[in-house]
């Protein structure tokens, strides 16, 4: 069973059109905190069920009922989200996760390491510095699992995508 799941990280209260453009088509959308209010997610929801976990910048009771980290199984994979890696304080191997996504450095990663997938999809929200404005996905099937970076198109951000391929 093929499944696309869309990746979005610190929005901070800003949800571009060109995000909701490039997870459009998603199976379900992750959220990996610093999210900036519920009417980010209620929009996500539009698209596609969403499952968010709550970044050091959300705040309120919205925010206190999102868990600081989840473990989603899709197929025959296990992903594990939380908003800083750094906070991984479970052993991926140990738990039998194949996929880490997290967000925070507001910097889109696609990296395996010890047969971990780690994704960050960076940041869809306001612009950081001279870091780009992005999403990801994951398209997994059976047990294959490619993550895409994609940079959106806005002022200053060219369109361009990052692969890697998982067994």
């Amino acid at each position: 069973m093929k499944l696309r799941i869309g990746l979005i990280s610190d929005t901070h209260g800003l949800l571009r059109q060109e995000a909701l453009d490039a997870l459009a088509g998603s199976d379900r959308i992750v959220h990996a905190g610093d999210i900036g209010g519920a009417h980010i997610l209620e929009a996500l929801q539009a698209i596609a069920p969403v499952t968010a976990v709550r970044g050091n910048n959300d705040a309120g009771a919205w925010a206190h009922a999102l868990p600081e980290a989840i473990t989603l199984h899709a197929g025959e994979v296990a992903v594990h989200v939380l908003h800083d890696v750094k906070a991984l304080r479970r052993d991926p191997h140990a738990h039998g996760y194949r996929v880490v996504i997290a967000g925070h450095s507001h910097r889109p990663l696609v990296q395996e390491r010890s047969a971990i997938l780690y994704v960050n999809p960076g940041s869809a929200g306001p612009r950081r510095f001279s870091l780009p404005v992005s999403v990801a996905r994951l398209d997994i099937d059976g047990a294959v699992v490619q993550a895409t970076i994609e940079l959106l198109h806005v002022v200053g951000s060219p369109v361009q995508t990052a692969r890697s391929t998982r067994r």
